[in-house]
C-alpha cells in the first residue's frame, strides 16, 4: 500500500473513531437525565400525578418534533460552513442547556428549553453524515453502523450510570454531569475530526457538478422515497414498545415485582441485538441486494412481533427480542448504507437529512399511536407491528436491488 493510501486509511479510521465515541458520549449524556424527568418536574413543586405526566410527554417529545423540520435547514447550511461545525454547534449547544436545566424553577421552563433544544439538536444525523462522508464507498456501511450503535449503547448504558449519579449528586447535579458529557463530545469531535474531502468518493480532476440537494431533485432519486417511508415506518415498530411493555407483561401474568426488571431486560436485549445488526449490515449488504436483506430482516422482525402477540414466557419472549432488534438494526443500517451509495456525495448530507426528518417524525408520534392501539388491546400493538413491518416487505419488492459491493 503506497503512504498516501495508508494515510488516508488512518484517517477515516480516525475519524469515524471520533464521531463514533463522541456520538456515545452525547447519547449517554442525553440519556443521563432524561429518565428521570417526572421526578425532576415533582422536585419542582408538580405534585400532580396527571400534570407531571402531561408535562413530561410535551418536554420529551417537543425536541424530536422541532428537530426533525430544522434538521434539512442546518443540513443546507452544513454544505455551505462544514459538516464538523454544524455538529460541534449542536453539542455545544447541548452544553448550555443542560446547564440551564439545572436551574430552572417550574415546569414550563423544562418545556422551553427542551423547545430552543429542538431548534439546536440534530447532531446524530450530522454525526451520521460525517462518518459516511469520510469513509471510503467500500466501508460506508460499516462506518454509519458504527454511529448507529453508539446511539444504541449510549441509552442503554445511561440510565444506569445516570440512577447511580442522581443517588450521589440529586437531579440538578446530574444536568451538570450531563453537560460535561457534551463537552467532552464537543472537545472530541474538535480535535479529534479532520474534515476534507470524502475518501474514495470524489475525484479532484472531475468537472464539478451540481448534486441535488433540494427536496425536489432528491424525491426523483430511484427508491429514495421508498427510503424515507421505510425508516419511518422502522422507526413507528421500533419505538412502539415503550408505551405498553410493562403493561404488557402485567396482563400476561408477570409478578408486579418482577415487570421492571424483565421490562429492562427486555429493552436491553433489543437494543443490544439491534447494535450488534448495525454491525454485521455491512457484511450482509456485501454480497447480496440491498432490497432482498431489508426484505428478509422486516419479515424475521415480523415474525418477532407475533410471538410477543402471542403472550410466550419470558424466555421465548427474550429470544423473540433478539431476533426484532438485530433485524431491525440491519434494515436501519441498510436503508442508509443504500442512499449513502445512490446520492452524490456532496448531496448526502441533504439525502441523509430528510431520512432522518422520518426517523424523527417515527420517533415523535410512535408512542401516541402505541397508546392509542395499546388502550384498545396491548396485544393489538404487536399486531399491528407486525402488519407494518409485513407492509415495508411487501414495498421492497424490486427496490434497492443492486448490492454494495462495488
Amino acid at each position: 500500500m503506497s503512504a498516501s493510501g495508508s494515510s488516508s486509511n488512518a484517517g477515516w479510521k480516525r475519524n469515524q473513531a471520533a464521531v463514533t465515541v463522541a456520538t456515545f458520549i452525547g447519547f449517554t449524556g442525553f440519556t443521563l437525565v432524561m429518565p428521570f424527568l417526572p421526578l425532576y418536574l415533582q422536585q419542582l413543586g408538580e405534585h400532580d400525578i396527571a400534570a407531571v405526566a402531561i408535562w413530561s410527554g410535551l418536554s420529551l417529545g417537543v425536541t424530536p418534533l422541532v428537530t426533525a423540520f430544522m434538521t434539512p435547514v442546518w443540513a443546507r447550511l452544513a454544505e455551505r460552513t462544514g459538516k464538523k461545525v454544524m455538529v460541534a454547534r449542536s453539542l455545544l449547544s447541548f452544553v448550555f442547556i443542560m446547564t440551564a436545566m439545572a436551574w430552572v424553577t417550574h415546569p414550563w421552563q423544562v418545556f422551553a428549553l427542551r423547545l430552543i433544544q429542538g431548534f439546536f439538536a440534530g447532531y446524530g444525523p450530522l454525526a451520521m453524515m460525517l462518518a459516511a462522508e469520510s469513509a471510503p464507498r467500500e466501508h460506508m456501511a460499516t462506518a454509519i453502523g458504527w454511529v448507529q450503535t453508539s446511539q444504541r449503547l449510549g441509552p442503554a448504558l445511561g440510565p444506569v450510570i445516570g440512577g447511580l449519579m442522581v443517588a450521589s449528586v440529586g437531579l440538578r447535579g446530574a444536568f451538570y454531569a450531563s453537560a460535561v458529557f457534551y463537552f467532552l463530545a464537543f472537545a472530541l469531535v474538535m480535535a479529534g475530526y479532520q474534515e476534507a474531502r470524502a475518501i474514495g468518493d470524489a475525484d479532484p480532476l472531475e468537472t464539478p457538478r451540481r448534486a441535488p440537494t433540494t427536496w425536489a431533485e432528491l424525491r426523483v432519486v430511484p427508491a429514495y422515497l421508498t427510503a424515507i417511508v421505510v425508516i419511518f415506518a422502522l422507526q413507528l415498530v421500533d419505538r412502539s414498545f415503550g408505551p405498553v411493555l410493562p403493561l404488557y407483561l402485567g396482563e400476561i401474568g408477570i409478578p408486579d415485582g418482577s415487570i421492571p426488571f424483565l421490562t429492562g431486560v427486555i429493552f436491553t436485549l433489543v437494543a443490544g441485538s439491534a447494535a450488534i445488526g448495525n454491525q454485521v449490515t455491512g457484511a450482509l449488504i456485501r454480497s447480496r441486494p440491498v432490497g432482498t436483506v431489508v426484505t428478509v430482516c422486516s419479515c424475521l422482525s415480523a415474525v418477532g412481533a407475533v410471538v410477543f402477540a402471542t403472550g410466550p414466557g419470558i424466555a421465548v419472549m427474550s429470544v423473540a427480542a433478539l431476533v426484532f432488534g438485530a433485524a431491525l438494526g440491519v434494515a436501519t443500517t441498510a436503508v442508509y448504507t443504500d442512499v449513502g451509495h445512490r446520492v452524490d456525495v456532496r448531496a448526502r448530507a441533504a439525502a441523509f437529512s430528510y431520512l432522518q426528518t422520518a426517523y424523527l417524525l417515527g420517533l415523535a408520534v410512535s408512542p401516541v399511536i402505541a397508546g392509542l392501539i395499546g388502550a384498545w388491546s396491548m396485544r393489538a400493538v404487536f399486531v399491528v407491528d407486525a402488519l407494518g413491518l409485513a407492509t415495508v416487505a411487501w414495498m421492497m419488492r424490486g427496490k434497492m436491488l443492486a448490492s454494495v459491493a462495488n
